[in-house]
């Protein structure tokens, strides 16, 4: 449980891998996930290195495959999900599936165009058949308006142009000529305006629409045309017709002009069409088998080429030794983990049939190790949280596993009431339930994603804010009556301060309970807050006093627990400087100022009752005074004896703090600098020491290095004795077996060191202040949530409750719908995410800040989980 707390203990270590056994150590490596490894060859590019043409070859299959894929989707083919995790393919396989794809790939390819090909055919003859039907009954009208017009000579000349062109030559020397077609229906008034311009009116256009859709071949989707002939005189015009129709990307097809050679073509017409579809259904048929005959493996199939891609990745990291049978990797492991590293070098030298095992070695290294914090499916949502603010510095107090509580009490204290926790703990029941089946299921749905992901954290909240919600004693904005009520008033009781009758009671609408008389208040309430303060008129006053006097203790509670774990801090990292110089003024000046604030609040709740409440003071105007060192005001009397030297007594113990904090600090780390220095110009034993500090004074070059930075990058730069760029240490054993440290030391900047101390010093006295304040948040979130669940109570559910009729019953659903609907979408989705930021806000800032530095890297293991779980990104 030790490493609950903080990040796993790293090492750095040294692999030696067999060329024949490299791929497949590094393929167990991969099963495991324990190690990450280092960049060997940073300065040669990726094209240059060893592995790059299998590297090439593992992308060109996973092309193939996404190709396939993508046919497979567009054929609405469900891909198989067995879960199954295929082992890694050796790389003399890779021939063989080099060859299966290609000859996948290569079939369905000629499949599409052939099918694109056969498609394009059937439009064309589609529409020839449409353009034929079209035609015929263009000039059947136009007959028939001619037979019926004979007798007006005055319309033969104009409904002479309607007529088959053959039929106007027998009886005239006047011969139009026409072309058939089909356009886009879109396109057909743009087209007919066009016409018109160009050949000014000389020609003469009919249209109709084509009933069904058309299929695209290209792309499959659908299309509305509509057929069109257009008649006109001369060459002249033909051409510019024949050109327009060629800008709109109108199809023009041959027509016949007698009636009889146009029935004798859409005979064959049909025929073809009829032909053409029995050779695409065959095409379609073959083109599905083959595409759910690679849906049942291509997961598999993406699963080992992008496993082996990941190898050969893995590999280029790699240096190769001169003789160029052994690779030499540089891997960063958990040193808990290092037995099944063993294992995994011993499994993966078996499989290869390699006789000489593969070497793992631990290396002494000054560089900072990766940040790993071990999770599992409980604790992975909130170490989430902590690490969006930033990777915790390696091996640090880790705030994840306070965030398990913290986290969701502060959020029920801003949400409490009752009914919205049960319905928000019902939701996350149902997730944690059916989370198997909603893993396997692979959702794409990011939102959805994202909410379940933090299942664990939203159980957690709903189930705090059922205890608040009992504390706060609210329920959809109504008071739970579990103990009845300690507040008691008979029908009819006489006394000095009180005289009510039962009629009375009946007529005024408030009256005014008076908590000093007998028999009124029986004692405090069982559990919470008593119910009879829900129909109260002074109910807001009552519960904003408590809410906020009760977010100022735990906020000051939760910043005091964020202090002492920066204590935890410098003890782990034994740093008594930070201890003395910084936690114990930082505890003393918190405590003598909100510490002692809090004993306050405590202290009024205890010495005041009902019958002396009505000289109670207030607290502001005393914590005010208490600075002001005023204690002459008579409107304020003491709360207690001895007040004024205890007050005077905190105040000068938090102003010493400060200087405290301020100035010890950098003096002492100057004058230990120039003491260090004096003294590494000394010989010991004939042996010279360079100039320069000795191990034990490492803190202080730290702390000159990162003087610049925050008090945070001291606290980082201090965990590790050197730093590569600060200070080089050279060790040797000399005769007398003594070992001579020599350190090359930059300067001491005293006055980077007084800024960043100052810095410090006025941060944290200005955000005790400031934070204190920001904890107002959970007093002022609470009121709200309260206040618009009491809204829509009372605008929404308490209009059907209102009508006392049998129309009343049936008005209820609808308002009982509407309510739950606003419910759902306003007080739990809209204000429980705002309760979520401020919490959030509240450990990210005011409570992560007095001892979390989070200026780490996270460990980033080379692992196959991510390609298992369908995670397919390099």
């Amino acid at each position: 449980m030790g490493e609950l707390f903080r990040s796993e203990e790293m090492t750095l270590a040294q692999l030696f891998l067999q060329s024949e056994a490299a791929y497949c150590c590094v393929s167990e490596l991969g099963e495991l996930g324990k190690v990450q490894f280092r960049d060997l060859n940073p300065d040669v590019n990726v094209f240059q290195r060893k592995f790059v043409n299998e590297v090439r070859r593992c992308e060109e299959m996973d092309r193939k495959l996404r190709f396939v894929e993508k046919e497979i989707k567009k054929a609405s083919i469900p891909i198989l999900d067995t879960g199954e995790n295929p082992e890694v393919p050796f790389p003399r396989d890779m021939i063989d599936l080099e060859a299966n794809f290609e000859k996948i790939e290569n079939e369905l390819k000629e499949i599409n165009t052939n099918q694109e090909a056969l498609k394009r055919n059937f439009l064309e003859l589609t529409e020839l058949k449409y353009i034929l039907r079209k035609t015929q009954q263009f000039f059947d009208e136009a007959q028939l308006h001619h037979h019926q017009q004979m007798a007006d000579p005055d319309l033969l000349e104009e409904s002479s142009s309607l007529l088959e062109p053959s039929e106007i030559g027998r009886g005239t020397p006047l011969r139009l000529g026409f072309v058939a077609g089909v356009i886009n229906r879109e396109r057909i008034p743009t087209f007919e305006r066009m016409l018109w311009r160009v050949c000014r009116g000389n020609v003469f256009l009919r249209q109709a629409e084509i009933e069904n859709p058309l299929e695209d071949p290209v792309t499959g989707d659908s299309v509305h045309k509509s057929v069109f002939i257009i008649f006109f005189q001369g060459d002249q015009l033909k051409n510019r017709v024949k050109k327009i129709c060629e800008g709109f990307r109108a199809s023009l097809y041959p027509c016949p002009e007698t009636p009889q050679e146009r029935k004798e073509m859409a005979a064959g017409v049909n025929t073809r069409i009829d032909d053409l579809q029995m050779v695409l259904n065959q095409t379609e048929d073959h083109r599905q088998r083959v595409l759910q005959a690679a849906a049942k493996t291509i997961r598999v199939w993406f699963i080992k080429v992008r496993k082996m891609k990941a190898i050969y990745h893995t590999l280029n990291l790699c240096n190769i030794d001169v003789t160029q049978k052994c690779l030499i990797a540089e891997v960063w492991c958990p040193v808990a983990d290092l037995d099944s590293i063993q294992f995994a070098l011993r499994r993966g030298t078996e499989h290869s049939g390699s006789t000489v095992p593969s070497i793992l070695n631990r290396m002494q290294t000054n560089q900072t190790p990766p940040t790993y914090n071990k999770t599992n499916k409980f604790t992975y949502g909130f170490q989430n949280l902590v690490d969006a603010y930033g990777i915790g510095t390696y091996r640090e107090i880790n705030p994840a596993p306070y965030t398990i509580i913290t986290f969701p009490f502060l959020f029920a204290v801003m949400f409490g009431d009752f009914g919205h926790g049960v319905l928000m703990t019902l939701f996350a029941v149902w997730m944690v339930v059916r989370e198997s089946r909603i893993l396997s299921q692979k959702t794409d749905n990011e939102l959805f994603n994202m909410v379940f992901s933090g299942r664990y954290i939203i159980l957690l909240m709903g189930a705090f804010s059922i205890y608040t919600g009992l504390i706060y004693n609210d329920c959809f904005s109504k008071a739970l009556n579990m103990f009845g009520s300690s507040w008691s008033v008979r029908p009819m009781f006489t006394s000095t301060k009180a005289n009510w009758t039962e009629d009375l009671l009946r007529v005024v609408p408030a009256l005014q309970l008076d908590p000093d008389v007998s028999g009124v208040f029986n004692g405090p309430y069982p559990f919470g807050i008593d119910p009879i303060w829900s129909i109260a008129t002074n109910k807001l006053t009552f519960l904003n006093s408590f809410k906020m006097k009760m977010s100022v203790i735990l906020g000051i509670i939760h910043m005091l627990f964020g202090v002492t774990l920066g204590l935890l801090n410098h003890i782990y990292f034994k740093k008594p400087l930070n201890i003395y110089l910084g936690f114990i003024p930082e505890i003393i000046f918190m405590l003598s100022l909100f510490g002692y604030l809090v004993i306050l609040i405590l202290f009024k709740w205890c010495a005041y009752d009902a019958a002396t409440s009505k000289g109670a003071p207030s607290l502001l105007i005393h914590f005010i005074n208490m600075f002001l060192f005023n204690y002459s005001d008579p409107n304020t009397p003491p709360l207690y004896s001895g007040q004024k030297g205890l007050q005077c007594f905190l105040v000068v113990c938090a102003m010493l703090c400060i200087p405290w904090m301020l100035v010890f600090k950098p003096v002492v780390l100057r004058r230990q600098y120039l003491w260090r220095k004096h003294l590494g110009t000394h010989n010991f034993g004939g042996i010279r020491v360079g100039n320069g500090p000795t191990e034990e004074d490492a803190e202080i070059i730290q702390h000159d290095q990162l003087s610049m930075h925050s008090e945070e990058g001291e606290e980082l730069s201090n965990q590790f004795s050197y730093q590569e760029d600060s200070v080089v240490i050279a060790s040797e054993e000399v005769e007398q077996e003594e070992v001579v440290v020599m350190v090359t030391v930059q300067s001491f900047n005293f006055g980077d060191v007084v800024v960043n101390q100052a810095i410090h010093t006025i941060e944290y006295c200005l955000g005790c202040v400031s934070n204190t304040a920001s904890y107002l948040r959970l007093w002022a979130l609470s009121l709200a949530h309260a206040q618009l669940s009491e809204v829509l109570w009372t605008m929404v559910m308490h209009v059907g409750l209102n009508v006392k009729n049998l129309g009343g019953g049936f008005l209820l659903v609808f308002v009982f719908a509407a309510f739950s609907t606003l419910t759902i979408a306003i007080l739990l989705v809209m204000e429980g995410l705002s309760a979520f930021l401020h919490a959030l806000r509240l450990h990210w800032v005011e409570f992560q800040n007095k001892f979390y530095i989070g200026t780490g890297f996270k460990f980033m293991p080379f692992s196959f989980e991510s390609i298992r779980e369908g995670k397919f990104d390099d």
